[in-house]
């Protein structure tokens, strides 16, 4: 794996790639000292929080490879986990200590574009028809695009191929598979229940989408609606086939362990556990959703990128925005690919057998809203189907996580 990383670095460097430039204004002693590419001929030093791990492992390699092309920009990785960038942000940026480009979900551009902590791409044709329509749906916002979307992602169906033969089309075959395959601490599927990342999954039912059609009303999360309900009542009757709290399926460790184990034939999770199944050394395949029932063609997931942001407070917005698009470049996304194992954002060949699936998934996804309510979401939506799974009662519980966002 590691002589595969070093050839694509060398291939970055034999290819010699030149990012022609973008940002913002300059003062005068700034443009006087630009090179012919538009970038700084000043030594400076780009600040990027990226989290811990192999996303590090990444960013780093990145950075070394841009520096060989930009000897005086160098990149600086500073663990801030994707998870809470768009908060630290806030207290960091203004403070003067921030970061130039910052790693964070999709999902959480429209607070940041709230509060002016973000920029929108000079040229929009460094993601225009560059990434994936997923991705580049998942970054615009009022007609701008923001951040660069440096991966793709989405959840799909892991089977154990020595369980089973095919994956299920459908949730009925599911429901008869678990009927055949269950007991003795052995089930047909698993997944984390309480996590409101998943249910897209049943309240999808139908094409019900959460802020609407388009992810932008923020009057309705359509997460009561007769659709929303019908799909979390289904929801709730697996409970007979997955007979456990869901606290107790809470920690994603617990539903990796018994699919790697061979104690659940089927597992709904995302690309991020795929290297976890590999060293355990199953063999198992990726496929689409599972159909509801009543529905034509696999359930809904939420997609969204994996984004690198472009501070509102950088004192090197052009410098940080070539930064950027050199992370969509083909050879860097396959380093991306090698290292993290996450979906490319761009159209590239991995070599992978297991990609495949979750691209399928993809194109009966909808991307994660990036409206700041759905910083509202999660927490409602998690006790909603924690709730729902341990048997409340469905519209009541959907009718106060709707109110619950909405009020915030």
């Amino acid at each position: 794996m590691r002589k595969r990383r070093d050839e694509i670095l060398a291939l970055i460097l034999t290819a010699g790639l030149v990012l022609s430039g973008c940002g913002g204004g300059r003062t005068k002693d700034q443009e006087e000292k630009q090179g012919k590419d538009g970038l700084t001929t000043e030594e400076i030093t780009l600040k990027v929080w990226e989290s811990s791990g192999s996303t590090q492992e990444f960013i780093e390699k990145a950075g070394e490879a841009f520096t060989k092309l930009h000897p005086n920009i160098k990149i600086e990785f500073e663990n801030v986990e994707v998870g809470d960038a768009n908060t630290q942000i806030v207290l960091d940026g203004p403070a003067g200590i921030g970061p130039d480009l910052f790693a964070t979900p999709s999902n959480t551009i429209g607070g940041l574009l709230a509060g002016e902590h973000i920029l929108a791409l000079d040229d929009e044709n460094d993601v225009r028809g560059v990434v994936a329509s997923s991705c580049e749906k998942s970054v615009t916002s009022g007609g701008k695009i923001y951040g660069y979307p440096v991966s793709d992602e989405t959840y799909a169906l892991l089977y154990n191929k020595d369980l089973l033969e095919t994956p299920p089309a459908t949730w009925k075959e599911v429901e008869a598979f678990c009927d055949s395959f269950n007991g003795n601490g052995k089930y047909g599927i698993i997944w984390n229940v309480a996590d409101a990342y998943y249910s897209p999954i049943f309240t999808g039912m139908n094409g019900n989408q959460l802020f609407g059609k388009d992810g932008t009303d923020a009057e309705n999360t359509y997460m009561n609606t007769e659709d929303a309900v019908a799909g979390m009542k289904y929801f709730q009757s697996f409970r007979k086939y997955l007979d456990m709290p869901a606290n107790d399926l809470s920690d994603n460790a617990v539903a990796l362990a018994a699919f790697t184990q061979g104690d659940a034939a089927m597992y709904i999770t995302g690309p991020w556990n795929i290297a976890s199944c590999e060293a355990a050394g199953m063999n198992f395949g990726v496929a689409p959703l599972p159909e509801l029932p009543g529905d034509d063609g696999p359930a809904a997931s939420f997609s969204g990128a994996r984004t690198m942001q472009v501070s509102a407070y950088s004192e090197h917005p052009k410098e940080a925005q070539a930064f950027g698009r050199f992370l969509l470049t083909e050879e860097i996304q396959k380093l991306r690919f090698e290292i993290t194992g996450a979906i490319p954002s761009v159209m590239i060949d991995t070599g992978s057998e297991y990609i495949e699936g979750f691209q399928k998934q993809l194109e009966y996804a909808y991307p994660t809203p990036s409206i700041k309510e759905m910083d509202n979401f999660w927490n409602p939506m998690k006790n909603a189907c924690s709730n729902i799974w341990n048997g409340a009662d469905v519209k009541t519980e959907l009718d106060n996580c709707n109110q619950a966002i909405l009020s915030q």
